[in-house]
């Protein structure tokens, strides 16, 4: 997968996610002085300005993870904090497809086991019809709310690094009604905005001749915009590339590019995730000509 496909979307609330549950998860095997450095460390991640520096030291969390989750292999938080942190680094900073796509089914496989572990009638959701699916995400409740985003967000990475397979993308109906449940028990304003970016994706992830949605996933990135009140930049990239191109809107996709890059990345929060939008922004502007 080029750098012009990935989704620098996921950085911010992978990170976020993974680090945050790691510091809650580990509270029997590390003393709280542990959970303090990962929140330090998940503020240190996200307001980083090089993306590089992130890149060359975000395995050997990975590794620590790995060797939490030996010692625990039934901890619902440090299964998805290991989801998480391996979804982000493969989405983002892998290199290479085949490499990609080993990490995020990792992802994967530690975000189903995390959810199978804390809400039981989700071990079965593979095999369930879409219909009795639904009755089962319907019954999630508050208590589930961060597995659920976990599981989220490994699941689309795994599905954005596996776009080749079409039994990966038939779970994109299954994601979108997860993300919405999620809206309805996650606390007020928690994550919304990069919910609605993702709901965005979903939608236009595919043609409408497959099934994609354009107009719906426009009016996601619209209130993801509107929610995040322009500080992740990464919004208006996903808007342009999944909408605008795909629907030959020039002035649309110039515009929100141009936004992008008129802004200041460094907000604290979303420094690291805006920066890769600028880079991003900058290779799409430079492609437009042929593009259009």
């Amino acid at each position: 997968m080029s750098a012009r496909h990935r989704r620098p979307w996921l950085l911010r609330v992978i990170f976020l996610a993974a680090l945050s549950a790691t510091g809650a998860g580990c509270q029997t095997l590390v003393s709280s002085a542990a959970g303090n450095f990962a929140d330090n460390l998940s503020a240190a991640v996200v307001n980083q300005n090089d993306p590089e520096t992130v890149r060359d030291g975000a395995p050997a969390y990975l590794l620590l993870l790995d060797s939490f989750i030996e010692g625990n292999p039934e901890d619902p938080m440090l299964l998805a904090a290991a989801a998480n942190l391996y979804a982000s680094y493969g989405a983002v900073f892998a290199g290479e497809p085949a490499r990609a796509a080993r990490l995020t089914e990792r992802a994967q496989q530690y975000a189903s086991k995390a959810i199978c572990n804390s809400y039981r009638a989700s071990c079965g959701w593979q095999e369930m019809t879409f219909e009795a699916y639904e009755g089962s995400v319907a019954r999630l409740s508050s208590k589930h709310a961060d597995i659920v985003y976990a599981y989220s967000v490994a699941s689309l990475a795994y599905i954005r690094t596996h776009s080749d397979d079409w039994n990966a993308l038939a779970r994109l109906p299954h994601m979108e009604a997860l993300l919405k449940r999620y809206l309805d028990i996650a606390p007020d304003g928690e994550n919304d905005g990069s919910v609605y970016t993702f709901l965005g994706i979903l939608a236009t992830l595919r043609p409408p001749a497959l099934g994609g949605e354009p107009e719906k996933g426009r009016e996601y990135f619209e209130e993801a915009i509107r929610l995040g009140g322009g500080q992740d930049l990464s919004a208006k990239v996903e808007f342009a590339r999944g909408y605008a191109r795909p629907l030959y809107e020039r002035e649309l996709h110039d515009r929100l590019l141009s936004e992008v890059l008129e802004a200041d990345p460094e907000v604290p929060g979303y420094t690291l995730t805006n920066v890769l939008a600028q880079r991003d922004a900058k290779e799409l502007l430079a492609s437009a000509d042929d593009y259009f």
